[in-house]
């Protein structure tokens, strides 16, 4: 009993030995891989680190560099300044002009030592320039008042009023019997309460001088759109106008929109508008808008005022909706455009928004409600046009919106990345395609170009074991042609969407395939542009404006990476003329309809904005949008313009896109204006 009693005593002991032991074991074993899985993380923020302090060192490198050439333009402004300033000191108008700029400053001098005198003089310098001003305005007036239209257009301005200040009312009703076209009617509907009973006495009264005017009181207030279907009842004109009961209108206003109707038989117009104080009156906030832009306008209502249509589309589209009370206006605007294809800009400013405190135009809260109906208008104008996709409220205004368009399938994508040597550049470019991208049919063509370093050739047979990445040789005896590059790679790409890119972008934005992907799919739109940034967190490319300097330039360049720009534009989906190449999707179809990027007179500038030009000739839309964002390290790989060579070839393809797009050129940029400079990128007002 007692060697049993030992034996099983020995075999549990053994057993708890054999258990601890496996426990220590498998305790070691965890603690080693826990201690494994520390190191490889404590590996990759070192990684980190050591890339943040590269993009730190290279950003402040570009800093330097951009310093130094703008240290390189202003020494060349001042030399053609005292080029210029010799020229004018050597030639015979100064010389002759002498004796005058030796009296003019003595006599200010004697004035300015005399009060009375001085006084008097100013009086006399402002009451001429108000003089010659008023003189210009009557002349016109007199003009437009003399004007004969060939076509004979009543215009109905609908006014509801609600409790308006009786001083508003007055101006507002003043600058309608303003106009120098005098075809018109004011139907003014009022809601107001009775504690607001001088606002019927005052259009009863305007109503009995002037036949024109037509006053209604509604038994109930119903809202702005079924108080705004009450005005439509009384119109009997040929088309309709929106004006709010505290604003004005520019006297010239329904003579500049018979202009176009009668020249360009407009269905809808709109105007650019202002903005004016109520205490002060003092204008400001000048909108000057671009041309028709309907991914513009299903993201904001950028028409807004002076909205005119013809009256006879109302049967096709139906009246004011209730549901969309505070964005009644959008909704209207909305179902308009899909009816018909002659909308107007009229590029002056002839409308002038009152900023009070219960105006949006003053306070953008004044109306929560609107965003909620803003979005209904857009969804449901999205399901009559037949588009999947939602709006939803942008992170920079409540009212100015983003819509996301759903994919249809699963399409592939083919990634065209050109490449000679520069292995970091093209490295961190492909690393942040496959680390950061959320859609995953895609693959990645590197069209290697005469490459010399051994370093890119072991590099491209490292990532080549990648089943998504392809490399292509192109060869060429002469020099650098992207233009030719990417449509030697055209041939490789498998994909129904291409989306040509440098080797020296870095992808920010997760989902920015799917982004630029959701407009590429759409029938109407042919080429799709993303948001760029430098190194330092400025704007690269926010789209590209015809005709800034000369021939074209990105919008907002060097803008802060957060700024709104101008009128909200660097935060809005909108179209354009043309986007960058180094970050841009276009439909296989469209790019082979073209026939590609122009190899012969676009080498290397300019065949990007040619190819988009090319696209809209077709008459496809240009996207831009600020969901897609990356780092542009720009054209590190090409190199700058800093040779005789490369000076001649790049004014060359200077003189070939004005030569080919002369007409475009010469009309102006439509999602411009050309009340804005074209010697800016910052959208600033052109001085006349």
């Amino acid at each position: 009993m007692l060697f049993d009693q030992y034996q099983t005593d020995h075999s549990a002991k053994e057993e708890m030995k054999l258990e601890n032991e496996a426990f220590h074991e498998e305790t070691l074993e965890e603690r080693f891989l826990a201690l494994n899985q520390r190191a490889q993380q404590l590996e990759e923020q070192y990684k980190e680190a050591l890339r943040k302090a590269d993009r730190a060192e290279k950003a402040l490198a570009a800093r330097e560099k951009a310093f130094k050439r703008r240290e390189d333009e202003l020494i060349k402004e001042l030399q053609n300044m005292t080029f210029y300033y010799t020229a004018i000191l050597n030639s015979e108008s100064w010389k002759i002009t002498k004796p005058l700029r030796v009296i003019v400053p003595k006599v200010k001098n004697v004035c300015r030592s005399n009060k009375v005198l001085y006084a008097c003089t100013r009086r006399v310098k402002t009451f001429l320039m108000e003089d010659i001003a008023a003189m210009r305005d009557n002349l016109r007036r007199k003009r437009e008042q003399r004007t004969k239209f060939e076509k004979d257009i009543l215009f109905s301005i609908l006014v509801p009023l609600y409790n308006t200040p009786q001083n508003f009312l007055e101006e507002m009703i003043g600058s309608v019997q303003s106009q120098t076209y005098a075809k018109w009617e004011l139907c003014l509907v009022d809601g107001s309460d009775r504690e607001h009973g001088y606002v019927e006495e005052v259009c009863r009264l305007y109503a009995q001088k002037d036949p024109r005017i037509k006053y209604k009181k509604l038994l109930n207030n119903e809202g702005i759109s079924e108080n705004t279907n009450a005005a439509i009842e009384m119109a009997t004109g040929h088309y309709i106008g929106l004006l709010d009961h505290d604003d004005l209108l520019h006297p010239s206003a329904l003579f500049e929109y018979m202009k176009v109707i009668c020249r360009q038989d407009a269905d809808v117009i709109y105007c650019d508008e202002d903005k004016f104080g109520t205490v002060d009156g003092v204008h400001f906030g000048p909108n000057h808008k671009p041309d028709f832009s309907i991914d513009y306008l299903r993201n904001n209502n950028y028409i807004c005022h002076f909205l005119v249509f013809k009256k006879e589309l109302l049967d096709k589209v139906g009246l004011f909706r209730k549901q969309c009370d505070g964005s009644q206006d959008h909704d209207m605007i909305l179902r308009l455009t899909e009816v018909t294809d002659k909308i107007v800009h009229v590029p002056h400013i002839l409308y002038h928004w009152r900023a009070s405190d219960t105006s949006v135009a003053f306070n953008p809260d004044a109306k929560p409600y609107s965003a909620e109906a803003g979005i209904l208008a857009i969804n449901e104008h999205l399901q009559r046009c037949g588009l999947q996709g939602k709006a939803e409220s942008s992170v920079i205004h409540p009212n100015v919106y983003r819509v996301r368009y759903e994919i249809e399938g699963d399409p592939l994508v083919s990634i065209l990345i050109p490449n000679k040597d520069h292995v970091e550049d093209l490295s961190r470019c492909i690393d942040s395609i496959l680390s950061k991208s959320t859609y995953k049919n895609y693959e990645i063509i590197i069209v290697e170009n005469n490459s010399e370093e051994q370093e890119t050739f072991d590099y491209y047979q490292e990532i080549e074991s990648n089943p998504l990445i392809r490399v292509v040789v192109y060869e060429t005896k002469g020099g650098f042609n992207y233009s030719a590059i990417n449509n030697f790679g055209m041939q490789f790409a498998r994909g129904e969407h291409i989306l040509l890119l440098n080797n020296d972008i870095e992808i920010i934005t997760e989902n920015w395939i799917e982004e630029m992907l959701m407009f590429s799919q759409r029938e109407d739109v042919g080429a799709v542009g993303a948001k760029l940034y430098y190194p330092n967190d400025t704007l690269q490319h926010a789209g590209v404006i015809l005709g800034i300097g000369g021939v074209a330039d990105h919008a907002h360049k060097n803008f802060p990476r957060e700024a709104k720009g101008y009128m909200m534009r660097c935060w809005i989906q909108q179209n354009l003329s043309a986007v960058t190449a180094a970050c841009l999707m276009i439909k296989r179809s469209v790019f082979e309809e073209v026939g590609g990027l122009d190899e012969e007179n676009f080498k290397v500038a300019l065949n990007d904005v040619d190819l988009c030009m090319k696209v809209r000739d077709k008459g496809y839309l240009i996207v831009w949008t600020p969901y897609a964002e990356a780092y542009h390290h720009e054209s590190k790989s090409r190199g700058a313009e800093d040779t005789p060579e490369k000076v001649k070839r790049f004014e060359g393809e200077i003189l070939a896109f004005r030569k080919k797009w002369k007409k475009e050129l010469a009309s102006g940029d439509p999602y411009y204006n050309p009340n804005l400079a074209l010697d800016s990128t910052d959208f600033r007002v052109r001085i006349q």
